[in-house]
């Protein structure tokens, strides 16, 4: 019975995933940038409301990260062109923080194999490389230096964010790793996608397929949750055995 209820919350869970893309697949061909944003703003009220009918507990780190996201998200309807750029990169700057320091918590530095430390500084000097002439590409495209300034602390953040859950995944290959390095790579896919349609290019595709990898972000999020919950939960009912025995 419990194995039943299990399956079918996982299904209506998986639904109102399939809900929100549905919504946003259609919504980019109306082009009313209002209405885009609004709808985005609808991913992580619905997820969480899903998230509670079966779950009781989501810890303070995921309470901010989910706060500042959809401050993030709905930005856009209290501030207008700079200055709603502006404030919704610090919004997301401070979610990413929020989820850095989850995986920092959870990351033994003295416990990492050599071969995988060089791997991963390989990795993370790519990928500043790469951060870096973006940064040049992007100052020359931007006249506001603040906001070029705001992009490149919030891209240093999603890079170590990557870079983190990544060595989380090669040092301790388990569900949840798994998890969170897939929900933080689409999150580093979507913000790509989002400065390719403000900066470079609009085009109604990269809006639709950045909404759709973002709710496929969350919706990997809270099962990371879910998951730790639950082997919270078996830890707790092992030691309580182990106690009693």
């Amino acid at each position: 019975m419990k194995n039943w209820i299990s399956f079918d919350f996982n299904k209506v869970f998986f639904c109102a995933l399939l809900l929100l893309i549905t919504i946003n697949v259609i919504v980019p061909y109306s082009e009313d940038a209002l209405l885009l944003q609004s709808t985005k703003a609808l991913f992580i009220p619905i997820f969480l409301i899903f998230f509670f009918m079966k779950n009781k507990f989501l810890g303070i780190p995921f309470i901010s990260f989910f706060l500042f996201s959809f401050l993030g998200d709905i930005s856009v309807t209290f501030f207008e062109s700079d200055m709603f750029i502006k404030a919704s990169t610090v919004l997301y700057f401070l979610s990413y923080m929020c989820l850095l320091g989850v995986i920092i918590s959870k990351f033994n530095f003295f416990k990492v194999d050599k071969v995988v430390g060089v791997y991963l500084l390989l990795i993370f000097l790519i990928n500043g490389y790469f951060l870096y002439t973006l940064y040049g590409l992007l100052k020359a495209v931007v006249p506001d230096s603040v906001e070029v300034l705001l992009f490149g602390i919030k891209s240093v953040t999603l890079i170590l964010l990557t870079f983190f859950a990544f060595g989380k995944y090669l040092n301790k290959d388990t569900k949840p790793s798994i998890l969170f390095l897939l929900a933080v790579l689409c999150l580093v896919f979507s913000t790509v996608l989002n400065y390719v349609s403000m900066y470079y290019i609009y085009n109604w595709s990269f809006v639709m397929l950045e909404r759709v990898i973002y709710a496929i972000g969350l919706y990997l999020f809270f099962n990371y949750i879910m998951e730790e919950n639950k082997n919270q939960m078996i830890q707790k009912t092992f030691t309580s055995d182990a106690v009693f025995a």
